[in-house]
């Protein structure tokens, strides 16, 4: 498996498990609506008001499980950021052609996007024969 065939993997894909920290340390979880990068980076929105907003801001440790058809999936660690300005609206661009109905939501109050930065990925394809099973790291 090659990055690009990451890339094509996690294009097709429309959620993923985020995982971050709350404030006292305790692991919680959120399913959300991803768009990727050819970079790998997952993007996502939320609203200022969401547990995951506060707590990525306050540590910007992420993770995402991503993939259930099969036993296909991607495992990433990351950094997760706020992006503004051009960058932000780079990442929009990208956000909304995976999300159509992304822009509908730019009057929700407090909506905001994050971007996990991955540091280290891990693709596995337990319906293959042999296993397929590529770690990549950033």
């Amino acid at each position: 498996m090659t990055r690009a065939g990451v890339y094509e993997f996690l294009s097709a894909q429309r959620l993923g498990v985020l995982g971050y920290l709350s404030p006292e340390g305790a692991p919680r979880s959120a399913l959300v609506g991803i768009a990727v990068t050819p970079d790998l980076e997952v993007i996502f929105d939320t609203v200022a008001s969401s547990r995951k907003f506060a707590c990525l801001q306050a540590n910007p440790a992420a993770s995402f499980a991503i993939g259930w058809a099969g036993e296909v999936t991607v495992q990433l660690e990351g950094h997760a950021f706020q992006p503004a300005g051009e960058a932000l609206a780079h990442y929009q661009e990208i956000y909304f052609g995976a999300w159509p109905d992304g822009p509908e939501r730019l009057s929700w109050p407090g909506i905001a996007y994050f971007v996990v930065r991955p540091r280290w990925i891990r693709y596995s394809d337990y319906d293959q024969r042999p296993l397929v099973i590529e770690e990549f790291t950033f």
